[in-house]
This record gives structure tokens, C-alpha cells and sequence, in this order.
């Protein structure tokens, strides 16, 4: 067993962009403007969104955060929406999620200007993903696939079992994961909550990605050796053990799995890392118009 290990890649992944963005602003380039808007209190949020802040700072980009309380309306929260889609100094930008329920996600990602789209969430971003075009990739799938690129695992031919069909990693992992070209280029089935024989189908993947939200999910039974293991999961446990009062646990056993994979990530110290170098990655972009010209 080999752990894919997003702490070291993603500080590997950081140190390249920071070279890059240096040499962007020595050739006269601005600093990449990172915007992300929080709205509500939700702790997970919170922890992530600072950890994109940290982020931009040690790479060079400048970084803006704007919080809304949990009473914001949605008609506000479209109207700070629209202030950054105007607003040329800020490059990408990104509207963490989840939002209170009062408020349509899907209202909110389509007002997105698409060209500041970094979290790849908008239509237009998705459909020219699904047609090969140049795209702002989903922060998530982009940081899966560049660990199995820096760890040289093999996708070709293979069959790669997804478990769950969000439209933020499911779905768009599984179109990426067939596209003619690597990563890709493998047999992939989607499953998903409503899935019958689910242990069966999972027990068939050279590949396995699991990004279902149930702690714990899967265990070594729904492995074959060799399987190469991608936990998407990250879910706060309540644990009276820890001094924060929870533990960060993924949707596959680790301690059971482990033994019977080739490669697989941990959580916390996984794909979650991984994540905020995609978006890193596609702010880049933007700063340099690479996507839309």
C-alpha cells in the first residue's frame, strides 16, 4: 500500500505556482486576485475558507473575503455576486458552499460570470469540461486527478467505480475519468445512494473514488486487492476523545481498507488539500486569461 499523500503534493503543487506567479509579475503581470464570499456560520466552511486565505498568501495572490450573516437574502447575496463579476481587479472568485437553505444554489452559480468561475461550478464551464474544451475544471476532480498523475498510476482500460453523482465531484469525475486522454480513458461507472449491489459493482473497480458523505462507508469488503482508493468524504465526527470535540473521518474505513489497496488517500491530509490547489491552479489561470481570452 502506497499513501497518495496530498499534504506533500499539494505543498509541491504550491511551490510551483508560486514560481510561476513570480515570474508572471516579473514580466509584468498583476497579482492574482482571489475573492471568496461566506455567507452564514457553518464551522467546516469556516476552516475551509481560511485555508484558502493561508493559501494565497504563501503563494503571492491577494486574497478578499466577504461574510454574510445567515439571515442575508438571496437578492443580496446577488448583488455582491454581481459587484465582483465587475469588479477587474478581482481575477477568480468563488461562493462557498453550502449556502442557508433559503437561498438557490444553482440561482447563485449561474450569476457567476463564468469567466470568474475558478470553482468550475457554472454551466458553461461544465458543458465545455463535457465537450473537451478549455474549461475551469471542479476544483475537487482537478486535484484527484493530479494525484494520480504526480503518483504515475496507470488509468488506461482500467475500471473506475465513482460512488455518489454531485454535480461538484461525482459527476464531472466520472466525465473526466472516460475522456480520451490521461488521466482518463477508463471504463467508469457511476453509482450512487440508490444503487442496488452496490458492494458488488465496487468490488469490480481497478479505481474506486467515494465521495458518498457517510463516514466510514466502505470497508476492506467492498475492495478487490490492488484497488487504487480516492476518499472524497469529510465529515466532523463528534469524538469526547479530542480536544476539539470531533474527528475529521472519510467515507472509507482506512484502517480496513488500507491493507488491501495499492494506493490510497487519508483524511484528513488528502484530496481535501488537493482541492484548494485546483483552485489555486484555475485563479492562476484567470489572472492570465489562459481560458477565456
Amino acid at each position: 500500500m502506497q499513501l497518495l499523500d496530498g499534504k506533500a503534493i499539494s505543498a509541491q503543487i504550491k511551490s510551483e505556482i508560486k514560481i510561476e506567479v513570480e515570474n508572471w509579475i516579473s514580466a509584468g503581470g498583476k497579482k492574482p486576485h482571489l475573492a471568496a464570499i461566506l455567507v452564514g456560520e457553518d464551522g467546516a466552511s469556516e476552516t475551509y475558507v481560511a485555508s484558502k486565505i493561508r493559501s494565497c498568501e504563501e503563494i503571492g495572490f491577494t486574497s478578499t473575503l466577504l461574510r454574510f450573516g445567515p439571515e442575508t437574502t438571496e437578492a443580496e447575496l446577488l448583488e455582491a455576486v454581481e459587484s465582483l463579476n465587475k469588479n477587474s481587479d478581482v481575477d477568480g472568485f468563488i461562493v462557498q458552499l453550502p449556502l442557508p437553505k433559503h437561498i438557490s444554489e444553482n440561482t447563485i452559480m449561474e450569476a457567476v460570470d463564468s469567466s470568474k468561475d475558478v470553482d468550475g461550478f457554472h454551466p458553461i464551464n461544465v458543458g465545455r469540461m463535457c465537450k473537451g474544451l478549455p474549461a475551469y475544471i471542479s476544483a475537487t476532480p482537478f486535484g484527484i486527478l493530479e494525484m494520480l498523475i504526480r503518483a504515475g498510476i496507470e488509468t488506461s482500460g482500467k475500471h473506475c467505480v465513482v460512488i455518489g453523482r454531485s454535480q461538484i465531484v461525482g459527476l464531472p469525475m466520472s466525465i473526466l475519468m472516460q475522456r480520451n486522454e490521461y488521466p482518463g480513458n477508463c471504463t467508469v461507472t457511476i453509482t450512487h445512494s440508490k444503487t442496488k449491489n452496490l458492494k458488488e459493482i465496487c468490488q469490480t473497480a481497478d479505481i474506486l473514488i467515494v465521495a458518498l458523505g457517510r463516514p466510514e462507508f466502505v470497508t476492506a469488503d467492498y475492495i478487490k486487492d490492488g484497488a487504487v482508493v480516492i476518499d472524497v468524504g469529510i465529515t466532523r465526527v463528534k469524538d469526547a476523545s479530542k480536544k476539539s470535540g470531533f474527528a475529521i473521518k472519510g467515507d472509507v474505513n482506512f484502517a480496513d481498507v488500507a491493507p488491501k489497496s495499492s494506493f490510497i488517500t487519508p483524511v484528513p491530509g488528502g484530496v481535501g488539500l488537493m482541492t484548494i490547489c485546483g483552485l489555486l491552479t484555475n485563479t492562476l489561470k484567470a489572472a492570465r486569461k489562459e481560458i477565456y481570452k
